[in-house]
């Protein structure tokens, strides 16, 4: 009888260890890549009513993303794993102008920084050493808008009239929104894998104003949304 109990407890634990998810475990990763961060709507409303035409706005650069997360295996080749990451790097635009005929908003810029994501990541093994899995969560990122230092009018008839705004009058908000994604995992050895992803994130509009030392206001609400494409390495403890 011991030792049909022993041989029985000996099969559970073999079958419970060969179960367990090469994945399944806490995680720490790098990885880098490309993104772009678009923002649109970026055109200014003064307090006249009047629309000052800027069009879409792209800043566009090579991330740095650090993340860690953990995976629980839920059921056979299928794991949910809870993570977070964080963007280390900013990115800008150009400098542009924005134009409200004959008269110009000169030198304006805007900028993504210090962006975190949340997130679960539903996922499936195709073999021992790959896995596939899903991203969604939320997101928020600081969004800086740096204001115009000017604006030229050419009225007709009177010529150049230059006005000056706050001298260096920026302003930042931080947003919410989500992240979405599909990402491929490839174990390598003794713990190391590499990975890739392509993610989505969307987030609500910031409000911007800026005055004139005249007194003269503008207003900008801009959408943002980013795609992003990372490679990277990682490691399970």
């Amino acid at each position: 009888m011991k030792k049909l109990l022993f041989v029985i407890t000996a099969a559970l634990l073999s079958a419970s260890a060969s179960a367990q998810s090469t994945f399944e475990g806490f995680y720490g990763q790098v990885a880098t890549g490309y993104e772009s961060n678009q923002f649109g709507n970026t055109s200014s409303r003064d307090t006249a009513g009047g629309i000052w035409n800027s069009g879409s706005q792209n800043a566009n650069g090579v991330p740095l993303v650090l993340g860690l997360s953990y995976n629980y295996s839920v059921a056979p080749k299928w794991l949910v794993g809870l993570g977070i990451d964080y963007s280390a790097l900013s990115q800008e635009t150009s400098i542009y102008n924005s134009t409200r005929a004959p008269e110009i908003l000169s030198e304006s810029e805007l900028q993504t920084s210090n962006r975190f994501n949340i997130f679960v990541t539903p996922g499936y093994e195709i073999d021992k050493d790959k896995l596939v899995y899903l991203k969604a969560g939320y997101s928020m990122v600081d969004v800086k808008q740096t204001n115009p230092n000017y604006y030229t009018s050419n009225t007709p008839g009177i010529g150049n009239n230059t006005v000056s705004y706050v001298s260096g009058d920026s302003q930042s908000k931080t947003v919410g929104g989500f992240v979405v994604g599909l990402g491929y995992k490839q174990m390598i050895t003794s713990g190391f894998y590499g990975f890739a992803e392509a993610n989505y994130m969307n987030y609500s509009k910031p409000s911007f104003s800026a005055t004139t030392t005249a007194q003269y206001t503008t207003n900008t609400s801009p959408s943002l949304s980013i795609y992003q494409a990372l490679v990277g390495i990682g490691y399970k403890f």
